[in-house]
């Protein structure tokens, strides 16, 4: 008899990005160059025109990719006139990895800044329209305002909550 089959199969997480790009061999060796992705394979289309699926790792996390597909209603940020979603990468060095994501051909969106909650924090915008948000936690001198809160398997990050109206209040926010 074989072994139970894992819902979530190594080494995939619960949630895993799938984006879309305008040309996924050249989003891979971005990816490679700004964030020492390792490419996990490549899936080419049968006449070999475009990438239909290909997965990378960042820092152990899989990546899910995809170049374009009008027939199937794929489009990059770009060709939707901006983005939708970002990627929140915690790396050990906010600084280094801003610098070499510049390098690789990022754009700035935000520079890196100590924020308040207690994380060293910027954005760019990488060369297929994709928002990549990148913090660290190093700060010595700001206490990380997010609780961790254990769960059976995850850490849950807690954000501040905003007050709401009352349900016979009315709000401007729908």
């Amino acid at each position: 008899m074989t072994g139970a089959v894992k819902p979530i199969p190594d080494p995939f997480t619960p949630v895993t990005p799938y984006i879309v790009v305008d040309g996924a061999d050249a989003a891979i060796a971005f990816y490679k160059k700004a964030f020492g992705a390792e490419e996990r394979f490549r899936l080419p289309a049968p006449d070999g025109s475009r990438i239909m699926h290909a997965e990378i790792t960042i820092a152990g996390a899989v990546i899910m990719l995809t170049d374009v597909c009008p027939d199937s209603g794929a489009k990059s940020p770009k060709a939707l006139g901006g983005w939708a979603s970002a990627i929140h990468l915690y790396v050990p060095d906010a600084d280094a990895t801003f610098a070499q994501a510049l390098a690789a051909g990022a754009t700035e969106v935000m520079p890196l800044t100590d924020m308040f909650w207690g994380d060293r924090f910027g954005k760019v915008l990488d060369p297929f329209g994709h928002q990549w948000v990148l913090p660290d936690t190093k700060s010595a001198n700001v206490k990380h305002l997010c609780a961790g809160t254990k769960t059976s398997s995850h850490t849950i990050r807690l954000l501040p909550v905003v007050a709401r109206p009352a349900a016979n209040q009315s709000s401007s926010i729908a």
